[in-house]
Protein backbone atom coordinates (compact mmCIF):
# COMPACT_ATOMS: atom_id res chain seq x y z
CA UNK A 1 0.00 0.00 0.00
CA UNK A 2 2.96 2.29 -0.12
CA UNK A 3 2.36 3.29 -3.69
CA UNK A 4 -0.55 5.44 -2.62
CA UNK A 5 1.51 7.29 -0.09
CA UNK A 6 2.29 10.23 -3.16
CA UNK A 7 -1.63 10.56 -4.15
CA UNK A 8 -2.14 11.45 -0.05
CA UNK A 9 0.69 13.90 -0.03
CA UNK A 10 -0.65 15.53 -3.08
CA UNK A 11 -4.15 15.39 -2.03
CA UNK A 12 -3.02 16.65 1.61
CA UNK A 13 -1.57 20.19 -0.09
CA UNK A 14 -4.10 22.42 1.04
CA UNK A 15 -2.69 21.13 4.68
CA UNK A 16 0.43 23.87 4.68
CA UNK A 17 3.77 22.43 5.53
CA UNK A 18 4.63 19.60 7.38
CA UNK A 19 4.24 20.33 11.01
CA UNK A 20 6.44 18.35 13.31
CA UNK A 21 5.30 17.86 16.95
CA UNK A 22 8.71 16.79 18.35
CA UNK A 23 10.19 16.44 21.67
CA UNK A 24 13.98 16.84 20.32
CA UNK A 25 15.16 19.06 17.77
CA UNK A 26 14.73 17.43 13.91
CA UNK A 27 17.97 18.66 12.76
CA UNK A 28 20.87 20.22 14.01
CA UNK A 29 21.30 23.95 13.18
CA UNK A 30 23.40 26.31 10.84
CA UNK A 31 25.13 24.58 7.98
CA UNK A 32 24.63 20.90 9.12
CA UNK A 33 20.62 21.78 8.81
CA UNK A 34 20.87 23.41 5.56
CA UNK A 35 23.29 19.90 4.22
CA UNK A 36 20.78 17.46 5.37
CA UNK A 37 17.79 19.50 4.14
CA UNK A 38 20.23 19.51 0.68
CA UNK A 39 20.54 16.00 0.55
CA UNK A 40 16.62 15.42 1.03
CA UNK A 41 15.82 17.75 -1.58
CA UNK A 42 18.50 15.71 -3.93
CA UNK A 43 17.23 11.92 -2.72
CA UNK A 44 13.44 13.81 -3.79
CA UNK A 45 15.41 14.88 -7.15
CA UNK A 46 17.48 11.77 -8.07
CA UNK A 47 17.08 10.46 -11.44
CA UNK A 48 16.47 6.73 -10.63
CA UNK A 49 12.97 7.37 -9.71
CA UNK A 50 10.74 5.87 -11.79
CA UNK A 51 8.68 8.48 -13.90
CA UNK A 52 5.21 7.74 -12.63
CA UNK A 53 5.95 7.59 -9.19
CA UNK A 54 7.80 11.14 -9.84
CA UNK A 55 4.46 12.43 -11.53
CA UNK A 56 2.58 11.65 -8.09
CA UNK A 57 4.51 13.87 -6.18
CA UNK A 58 2.73 16.80 -4.57
CA UNK A 59 3.86 19.27 -7.11
CA UNK A 60 2.19 22.32 -5.55
CA UNK A 61 4.18 21.28 -1.96
CA UNK A 62 7.71 19.86 -3.20
CA UNK A 63 8.66 19.27 -0.03
CA UNK A 64 6.73 16.85 1.19
CA UNK A 65 8.52 13.54 0.29
CA UNK A 66 11.77 15.70 1.90
CA UNK A 67 9.73 16.21 5.08
CA UNK A 68 9.37 12.67 5.31
CA UNK A 69 12.90 11.92 5.37
CA UNK A 70 13.28 14.87 7.81
CA UNK A 71 11.16 13.40 10.32
CA UNK A 72 13.25 10.25 9.66
CA UNK A 73 16.51 12.23 10.56
CA UNK A 74 17.32 10.26 7.96
CA UNK A 75 21.61 11.24 7.05
CA UNK A 76 24.33 10.00 5.09
CA UNK A 77 26.17 6.99 6.07
CA UNK A 78 22.64 5.26 8.22
CA UNK A 79 21.06 1.86 7.97
CA UNK A 80 17.41 1.80 7.22
CA UNK A 81 14.99 -1.43 6.63
CA UNK A 82 11.98 -0.53 4.52
CA UNK A 83 9.41 -3.15 5.66
CA UNK A 84 7.56 -4.52 3.15
CA UNK A 85 8.56 -1.84 0.51
CA UNK A 86 6.81 -3.30 -2.43
CA UNK A 87 6.91 -1.42 -5.94
CA UNK A 88 9.81 1.01 -3.19
CA UNK A 89 8.80 4.45 -3.31
CA UNK A 90 10.22 4.99 0.02
CA UNK A 91 13.31 2.94 -1.12
CA UNK A 92 14.33 4.91 -3.98
CA UNK A 93 14.28 8.05 -1.46
CA UNK A 94 16.13 6.19 1.44
CA UNK A 95 19.04 4.63 -1.05
CA UNK A 96 20.24 8.40 -2.35
CA UNK A 97 19.37 10.02 1.27
CA UNK A 98 21.92 7.65 3.23
CA UNK A 99 24.49 7.79 0.10
CA UNK A 100 26.82 4.92 -0.89
CA UNK A 101 28.32 4.62 3.05
CA UNK A 102 24.78 3.52 3.89
CA UNK A 103 22.22 0.79 3.71
CA UNK A 104 18.97 0.46 2.76
CA UNK A 105 17.44 -3.69 3.58
CA UNK A 106 14.30 -4.12 1.64
CA UNK A 107 12.56 -6.51 4.24
CA UNK A 108 9.92 -8.90 2.24
CA UNK A 109 7.85 -10.63 4.50
CA UNK A 110 7.74 -14.40 3.83
CA UNK A 111 3.77 -14.08 3.11
CA UNK A 112 4.38 -11.86 0.32
CA UNK A 113 7.72 -13.38 -1.19
CA UNK A 114 7.03 -14.91 -3.79
CA UNK A 115 5.31 -11.70 -5.96
CA UNK A 116 7.30 -8.88 -3.67
CA UNK A 117 10.68 -10.48 -4.23
CA UNK A 118 10.74 -9.45 -7.58
CA UNK A 119 10.40 -5.38 -6.67
CA UNK A 120 12.88 -5.88 -4.07
CA UNK A 121 15.36 -7.45 -6.48
CA UNK A 122 14.84 -4.80 -9.40
CA UNK A 123 15.41 -1.93 -6.17
CA UNK A 124 19.03 -3.69 -5.01
CA UNK A 125 19.72 -3.22 -8.84
CA UNK A 126 19.14 -0.37 -9.28
CA UNK A 127 20.89 1.14 -6.38
CA UNK A 128 24.32 -0.54 -4.91
CA UNK A 129 23.35 0.40 -1.43
CA UNK A 130 20.04 -1.97 -1.31
CA UNK A 131 20.20 -5.30 0.03
CA UNK A 132 16.75 -7.51 -0.30
CA UNK A 133 16.09 -9.27 3.08
CA UNK A 134 13.42 -12.08 3.21
CA UNK A 135 12.15 -13.49 5.79
CA UNK A 136 9.60 -13.91 9.15
CA UNK A 137 8.63 -10.62 10.47
CA UNK A 138 8.70 -12.11 13.51
CA UNK A 139 12.45 -12.86 13.59
CA UNK A 140 13.54 -10.19 11.48
CA UNK A 141 17.39 -9.42 11.12
CA UNK A 142 20.02 -7.21 9.82
CA UNK A 143 24.26 -7.35 9.23
CA UNK A 144 24.50 -4.30 11.28
CA UNK A 145 22.37 -2.04 13.75
CA UNK A 146 20.27 -0.03 12.22
CA UNK A 147 19.18 3.69 12.61
CA UNK A 148 15.63 4.06 11.74
CA UNK A 149 12.71 1.01 10.26
CA UNK A 150 10.47 2.64 8.50
CA UNK A 151 6.53 0.65 7.70
CA UNK A 152 4.68 2.54 5.60
CA UNK A 153 0.98 1.85 5.47
CA UNK A 154 1.36 -2.06 5.55
CA UNK A 155 1.34 -2.22 10.24
CA UNK A 156 -2.49 -2.34 9.96
CA UNK A 157 -2.10 -5.50 7.55
CA UNK A 158 0.08 -7.17 10.11
CA UNK A 159 -2.78 -7.21 12.49
CA UNK A 160 -5.08 -9.09 10.43
CA UNK A 161 -5.42 -12.61 11.50
CA UNK A 162 -5.34 -14.27 8.04
CA UNK A 163 -1.61 -12.32 7.86
CA UNK A 164 -0.40 -14.61 10.42
CA UNK A 165 1.74 -12.28 12.58
CA UNK A 166 2.32 -11.98 15.80
CA UNK A 167 2.67 -8.32 16.31
CA UNK A 168 4.26 -8.21 19.42
CA UNK A 169 7.23 -10.36 18.85
CA UNK A 170 7.50 -8.34 15.17
CA UNK A 171 7.73 -4.89 17.07
CA UNK A 172 10.32 -6.57 19.80
CA UNK A 173 12.21 -7.69 16.56
CA UNK A 174 12.20 -4.06 15.15
CA UNK A 175 13.06 -3.16 18.81
CA UNK A 176 16.07 -5.52 18.97
CA UNK A 177 17.20 -4.67 15.04
CA UNK A 178 17.87 -0.74 16.29
CA UNK A 179 20.73 1.02 17.48
CA UNK A 180 19.85 2.56 20.87
CA UNK A 181 18.12 5.62 20.23
CA UNK A 182 16.92 4.59 16.77
CA UNK A 183 13.66 5.24 15.16
CA UNK A 184 10.73 3.06 14.10
CA UNK A 185 8.68 5.29 11.60
CA UNK A 186 4.94 4.27 11.12
CA UNK A 187 2.89 5.86 8.85
CA UNK A 188 -1.14 4.12 8.30
CA UNK A 189 -4.34 4.75 8.05
CA UNK A 190 -6.38 6.18 10.92
CA UNK A 191 -9.89 4.44 11.95
CA UNK A 192 -11.83 6.08 14.07
CA UNK A 193 -12.01 6.53 17.61
CA UNK A 194 -11.87 3.37 20.12
CA UNK A 195 -12.04 0.81 16.60
CA UNK A 196 -8.44 -0.65 17.77
CA UNK A 197 -7.82 -2.81 15.12
CA UNK A 198 -11.20 -4.40 14.45
CA UNK A 199 -11.64 -2.84 11.36
CA UNK A 200 -8.18 -3.33 9.24
CA UNK A 201 -8.94 -6.54 7.61
CA UNK A 202 -11.97 -4.49 6.19
CA UNK A 203 -11.35 -0.93 6.03
CA UNK A 204 -7.97 -1.00 6.00
CA UNK A 205 -7.00 1.27 8.73
CA UNK A 206 -5.51 1.22 12.13
CA UNK A 207 -6.90 3.28 15.19
CA UNK A 208 -3.28 5.22 16.06
CA UNK A 209 -3.98 5.03 19.51
CA UNK A 210 -4.10 1.39 19.59
CA UNK A 211 -0.74 1.10 17.33
CA UNK A 212 0.57 3.55 19.56
CA UNK A 213 -0.16 1.13 22.58
CA UNK A 214 1.35 -1.95 20.87
CA UNK A 215 4.76 -0.17 19.96
CA UNK A 216 4.98 1.55 23.31
CA UNK A 217 4.57 -2.07 24.61
CA UNK A 218 7.95 -3.66 22.90
CA UNK A 219 9.60 -0.85 25.12
CA UNK A 220 9.66 2.07 22.66
CA UNK A 221 9.23 5.99 23.46
CA UNK A 222 6.89 7.95 21.42
CA UNK A 223 9.17 10.47 20.26
CA UNK A 224 7.12 12.89 17.39
CA UNK A 225 4.42 12.66 14.55
CA UNK A 226 3.98 14.96 11.31
CA UNK A 227 0.63 16.21 9.94
CA UNK A 228 2.04 15.70 6.40
CA UNK A 229 -0.51 13.23 5.04
CA UNK A 230 -3.55 14.40 7.73
CA UNK A 231 -6.71 14.93 5.63
CA UNK A 232 -9.47 16.27 8.47
CA UNK A 233 -12.42 15.65 6.07
CA UNK A 234 -12.40 12.10 6.34
CA UNK A 235 -14.40 10.30 8.84
CA UNK A 236 -12.67 6.72 9.05
CA UNK A 237 -15.76 5.04 8.03
CA UNK A 238 -14.81 4.15 4.26
CA UNK A 239 -12.37 1.42 2.69
CA UNK A 240 -9.21 3.32 1.46
CA UNK A 241 -10.13 1.48 -1.35
CA UNK A 242 -13.01 3.31 -1.89
CA UNK A 243 -12.65 5.29 -5.30
CA UNK A 244 -14.52 8.21 -3.60
CA UNK A 245 -11.69 8.79 -0.80
CA UNK A 246 -9.23 6.60 -2.21
CA UNK A 247 -5.46 8.94 -2.44
CA UNK A 248 -7.34 11.15 0.18
CA UNK A 249 -7.74 9.07 3.06
CA UNK A 250 -6.83 10.69 6.69
CA UNK A 251 -3.28 9.27 8.05
CA UNK A 252 -0.99 9.87 10.83
CA UNK A 253 3.10 9.33 11.13
CA UNK A 254 4.46 7.90 14.26
CA UNK A 255 7.88 8.36 15.25
CA UNK A 256 9.22 6.06 18.00
CA UNK A 257 12.49 5.98 19.47
CA UNK A 258 14.50 2.46 21.28
CA UNK A 259 15.59 4.27 24.42
CA UNK A 260 19.65 4.45 25.37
Amino acid sequence: MIRTLAIALAASAALGGCALTDGQTVFPGGEARAGLEAGHAAAVADPRRLPAEVARDPLRKPRKPADMLALMRLAPGQAIADIRPEEGYFTRLFAPAVGPGGRVYAFVPNQTAQRENAFADTLASTYPNVSRVTGALETMTFDRPLDVVFMGEEYHDFTIPRFGVDVARMNAAVFAALKPGGLYVILDHQAADGAGISVAGTLHRIEAAELRRQVEAAGFVFDGESDAVRVPGDDHSLSVFDESIRGRTDRFVYRFRKPG
